[in-house]
């Protein structure tokens, strides 16, 4: 058992609240997953500026005057915001891939979060009130995110076996449920050159739609092919630079409610992660349908 929240805001207005929302619907979410939880916000890009952001479990020691050595190796300038255990690093989308195995060499005790333009992830073991208040997300702005609280069945209480999982760039995923075939499937990807960190079901899951559109598909066709290729239960959230999309398997035992206003779209694993979001009493509320694929983009 686990809680999904997620938030695709529609008007701009809004965006200055997009941390303080998800945090507390995050929040909302805690009895079905005190063990760890984690966060991913989309916004924030900057013309020819990508972001990683990155984690570790001694940052004292590997954020020290990380930006000056990864300027040095890759020869352009590098910012640094440093958040507790993650830090996020702003360089030259062209040098992107280069600071990415820089990074590897110069602090391979550090792991990558996330990767891209604008996507931002943050989680940790904890309660959800504690990560939150750890990287300050209720002050973020953004243009879209999703959550997740976790309550560990398949695997370790870890940082990297919490939500999101991203395996492409500006993508990410949270997940409640469990895959029966992902070990399968987690062979026929690393086949074809995908690779993973972690044991973790849910990770098989994001690298699944992530070779799907690095194969040229669009965010919906990749959320249907879960339907055929992926066996179990679940219910899928996915985030992507332009987009939002929520899919549930064919016998969707897992709850799952959405609702939608002029404003945003947001999903929540129950009713009580929306009551405070404004307009509620007046929005399209609904059960996203079994083996439907629902999305939204820019």
């Amino acid at each position: 058992m686990c809680g999904i929240v997620g938030l695709f805001l529609k008007d701009p207005k809004l965006e200055p609240q997009l941390g303080a929302m998800l945090t507390d619907m995050l929040i909302t979410m805690t009895d079905r997953g005190p063990d760890s939880a984690g966060i991913a916000i989309y916004g924030g890009a900057k013309d020819g500026l990508g972001k990683l952001t990155i984690q570790s479990a001694n940052p004292t020691k590997d954020f020290k005057d990380l930006d000056g050595d990864l300027h040095d190796a890759i020869g352009q300038p590098v910012t640094m915001l440093v958040k507790s255990t993650h830090a996020v690093l702003e360089v030259p989308l062209a040098q992107m891939e280069a600071a990415r195995s820089a990074l590897s060499h110069l602090r391979p005790g550090v792991k990558v979060m996330s990767a891209g333009d604008s996507i931002e992830i943050f989680k940790e073991v904890g309660l959800p009130k504690d990560v939150a208040a750890r990287f300050e997300v209720s002050k973020m702005k953004g243009t879209h995110g999703i959550g997740h609280t976790r309550m560990a069945t398949e695997s370790a209480v870890t940082t990297m076996g919490a939500h999101p999982f991203s395996t492409g760039t500006d993508q990410c995923l949270v997940h409640n449920g469990s895959l029966s075939n992902h070990n399968g499937v987690r062979r026929e990807l690393k086949r074809l050159g995908m690779t993973f960190e972690t044991e973790n079901d849910t990770e098989v899951g994001a690298a699944f739609i992530s070779h799907k559109l690095q194969t040229g598909e669009t965010l919906g066709n990749a959320l249907e092919a879960t339907l055929t290729d992926l066996d179990g239960f679940f219910t899928f959230v996915v985030g992507t630079k332009n987009g939002f999309g929520v899919v549930r398997d064919p016998i969707a035992c897992k709850p799952a409610v959405m609702a939608e206003t002029d404003q945003y779209v947001a999903f929540g694993s129950e009713y009580r992660a929306l009551v405070n979001l404004p307009g509620i009493e007046d929005a399209r509320v609904w059960e996203p349908e079994p083996a439907t694929v629902y999305f939204w983009e820019r």
